[in-house]
C-alpha cells in the first residue's frame, strides 16, 4: 500500500508540474503584446477616382470586343498565308525550335536567379549595356539615322531582298 501511495503521489506531482498555476479567468482571455488598432476606414483615397468613371465606360475601356466577322477574317488570312508557304515542314521545325529555345532560356534564367550574387551582377551588366546603347544610337540625331539604316538593312536580309 505504501508503494501505491508513493506512485499516486509521484503522479500527482507530475501533473501538478504540467498544469500551470494560472486562474481560469486569466487562461480564457487573450494576451497580446500589441495594442489594439482602431477599425479601418473603408474608403481608400484612390477609390473615389475609380468610382467617378461610369461602369459602362470602365468595362468598355478594359474589354476588347471580338466579333465573328473579325475572327473569321483573321482565320481566313492565316489559312491563306499558310497555303502560300512552300516548305511547311521547315516552318514547323523552326517554330518548334523557337519554342524549345524559349523553354531552355527560361530554365537558364531560373538557374542564374538561384545563384546568390549573379542576378545583381546581370542587372548591372544590362544597365551598362542599356546606357551604352542609348549613348551610341539614341542620343544624337546622326546616330539615330545610322540605327535606322542598320535596321532597314537587317529587315532586307531577313526578308531575302538583299
Amino acid at each position: 500500500m505504501a508503494a501505491a501511495a508513493a506512485a499516486a503521489a509521484s503522479s500527482m506531482a507530475a501533473t501538478a508540474v504540467l498544469i500551470p498555476r494560472v486562474p481560469a479567468a486569466v487562461r480564457t482571455t487573450r494576451c497580446s503584446a500589441l495594442p489594439l488598432l482602431p477599425p479601418r476606414v473603408s474608403a481608400a483615397p484612390f477609390s473615389s477616382s475609380v468610382k467617378l468613371i461610369p461602369e459602362s465606360r470602365r468595362f468598355h475601356l478594359l474589354q476588347t470586343k471580338a466579333t465573328e466577322e473579325n475572327a473569321g477574317e483573321l482565320f481566313s488570312d492565316l489559312i491563306e498565308k499558310w497555303d502560300k508557304v512552300e516548305n511547311k515542314s521547315t516552318v514547323i521545325l523552326y517554330g518548334g525550335g523557337a519554342l524549345v529555345a524559349v523553354w531552355l532560356s527560361s530554365i537558364l534564367v531560373g538557374a542564374i536567379n538561384s545563384v546568390p550574387l549573379l542576378p545583381k551582377v546581370m542587372e548591372l551588366v544590362g544597365l551598362g549595356y542599356t546606357g551604352w546603347f542609348v549613348y551610341r544610337y539614341l542620343l544624337f540625331k546622326s546616330s539615330r539615322k545610322e540605327l535606322a539604316t542598320d535596321i532597314d538593312q537587317l529587315k532586307k536580309k531577313i526578308a531575302g531582298m538583299e
